[in-house]
């Protein structure tokens, strides 16, 4: 059956189910990282999540029959969204070293707001309207507080928070990149691998250059961890992910993703006993009333 007949016109039980389970993976993604640190390094963590989801995706390509690799002219647009994407990880798994997780997953989401500005640049029909403008600007007042918070509270967060908040232009750039290219039309199998195949040996080589520790993979921990990070996250929530966006309404889904930094701060808080100040609740508020705003219908 084509994928226009499976096409649901409204978000049923199913789907809203997945999508609380992927934004709750992807919020608990930068605990689980910042747990894994004294056996593996962060940036070392990256490489070999992506190296592992890498080779996933390949194989349930395979099971598929999609070419990952086809003659169609996309290569070349693939091989740069890999390495923005690659960018992306290396300063998000360095942020993590140096912020808060929670802080570091509040930081990430302002990805969708570079997209928000960017996409009236490669599709004209999509500008702004007066509902997301309002939601940029409760965005930005949100990060006005979580940056104001984390220069208070000193020992070098604020670094963190600047690496997150580069991570989040990467992304928002790779996100804009598919879009504008031929890309934009190849199946998501594809898109992803390029992602995770190129980013694997960038973040290696970007984790010996900053002289990161060997990992402990004898560590049950690290093992965990990994396995966690490259099969819940990177392979089966990032396909969870794109099978909702090809069988539901686009808009409706991408409402939920201010789910992702309220789970993730809770998650930071509850597991890790991190910080939970007023500006970084405002700071939270702001942001995801902005993300809601953003991308409602």
């Amino acid at each position: 059956m084509a994928d226009a007949q499976l096409r649901r016109d409204r978000l049923d039980g199913i789907a809203v189910s997945l999508i609380v389970v992927c934004c709750a993976l992807w919020g608990l993604n930068q605990v689980v990282v910042k747990l894994t640190i004294p056996a593996v390094a962060p940036m070392m963590q990256g490489a070999l999540r992506s190296a592992i989801a890498a080779v996933l995706v390949a194989l349930w390509a395979r099971h598929r029959g999609i070419p990952l690799w086809p003659r169609d002219g996309a290569n070349g647009a693939g091989v740069v969204a890999g390495l923005l994407f690659g960018v992306e990880f290396c300063f998000l798994y360095a942020g993590v070293a140096h912020t808060t997780a929670s802080r570091a997953v509040l930081f990430l989401y302002l990805a969708p707001f570079v997209v928000a500005i960017g996409m009236p640049m490669i599709a004209p029909g999509e500008r702004l309207r007066s509902p997301q403008i309002l939601g940029l600007l409760l965005a930005f007042g949100g990060l006005a507080l979580a940056v104001g918070d984390g220069l208070r509270a000193g020992g070098g967060q604020w670094l963190g928070d600047l690496l997150c908040a580069a991570a989040a232009l990467f992304w928002g750039l790779t996100t804009l990149w598919i879009r504008a290219t031929a890309l934009g039309g190849a199946a998501p199998e594809r898109t992803l691998f390029y992602q995770l195949a190129l980013s694997a040996p960038l973040m290696a080589l970007a984790s010996m250059a900053a002289g990161e520790p060997a990992p402990r993979l004898t560590e049950a921990l690290a093992v965990g961890s990994l396995m966690f990070q490259a099969v819940a996250i990177a392979f089966a929530s990032y396909l969870s992910w794109f099978w909702l966006l090809r069988h539901y309404p686009a808009t409706r889904v991408a409402a939920f993703t201010f789910l992702t930094p309220v789970l993730g701060l809770s998650a930071g808080v509850a597991l890790l006993g991190e910080p939970l100040s007023g500006a970084l609740l405002g700071g939270l508020g702001g942001i995801a009333a902005g993300l809601w705003m953003v991308n409602r219908r």
